[in-house]
């Protein structure tokens, strides 16, 4: 027989793993810890679940909000005295203002090429000034 065969050259490395049975004393000790501690699990997972998304605003407020955006909708970037008074009229805070009008945009708005080019030479013009 050659020297160092055996038959785990052959079977791929497997090894055969006992399935878990949880003893008695483990089980009793997770009822213990169950018992004790189930009021402060149950306080977090409602902590937890506060913290889920959201969804969608309040239709009152999303109708005031777009209200703005018709009117503006050329320049649809609020000022902050706008986001106050919106975030005053929706009872929205201002994170959520800000983040439905960077959605909106994003989804909504194509600036003119007039628009574009008129940024564009805002930008560059301090670029360009003849002394």
């Amino acid at each position: 027989e050659a020297a160092g065969s055996s038959e785990d050259e052959f079977s791929g490395g497997e090894l055969e793993v006992p399935e878990f049975q949880p003893r008695s004393e483990d089980r009793d000790l997770k009822d213990k810890l169950l018992r004790k501690y189930s009021g402060y699990i149950s306080s977090l997972k409602h902590e937890f679940s506060k913290k889920k998304k959201k969804g969608k605003l309040p239709k009152e407020a999303r109708q005031t909000l777009l209200e703005w955006w018709n009117l503006h909708y050329k320049w649809p970037y609020p000022t902050e005295a706008d986001k106050l008074a919106l975030a005053e009229s929706t009872g929205l805070d201002q994170k959520q203002i800000n983040n439905w009008f960077i959605n909106q945009r994003k989804r909504h708005w194509k600036p003119s090429e007039n628009m574009q080019f008129a940024v564009m030479d805002s930008l560059s013009a301090p670029f360009f000034i003849d002394d």
